[in-house]
């Protein structure tokens, strides 16, 4: 019986161990959706997965993208990129907030004017 699925993605717990030196959490709070982006790029010697992150967070992604990218479980992804925060090559951001929607007598009033074309 194979330690992986299918399509290659699953991860053997060990491997996911020494990925992250044996830690569980992050040492920083971060969500799923939180944003990360790099401050530099990819070194010579730097550990695969870090390399990785930096690489794909030229542009912002959240955490969930970049477990989605990298198919590594977002705990783990979270470890990684505490590491990166850690030594300052990448930043945070918060989400982007939704849009506050217009009062609703405002929509009315549109639609009242518009019917009345």
């Amino acid at each position: 019986m194979s330690d992986s699925s299918q399509d290659g993605t699953e991860e053997r717990p060990e491997r996911l161990y020494v990925i992250t030196s044996g830690r569980s959490s992050a040492s920083n709070d971060l969500d799923l959706v939180t944003l990360i982006v790099a401050r530099t790029v990819p070194t010579a010697g730097m550990q695969p997965e870090h390399a990785a992150i930096l690489s794909l967070c030229q542009a912002p992604l959240s955490v969930a993208e970049i477990s989605a990218h990298t198919g590594l479980p977002a705990s783990v992804v979270s470890v990684l990129i505490s590491d990166l925060l850690d030594e300052q090559q990448v930043l945070t951001r918060p989400p982007v907030p939704p849009a506050d929607l217009p009062d609703l007598s405002l929509i009315e009033k549109v639609i009242h004017g518009l019917q009345k074309l």
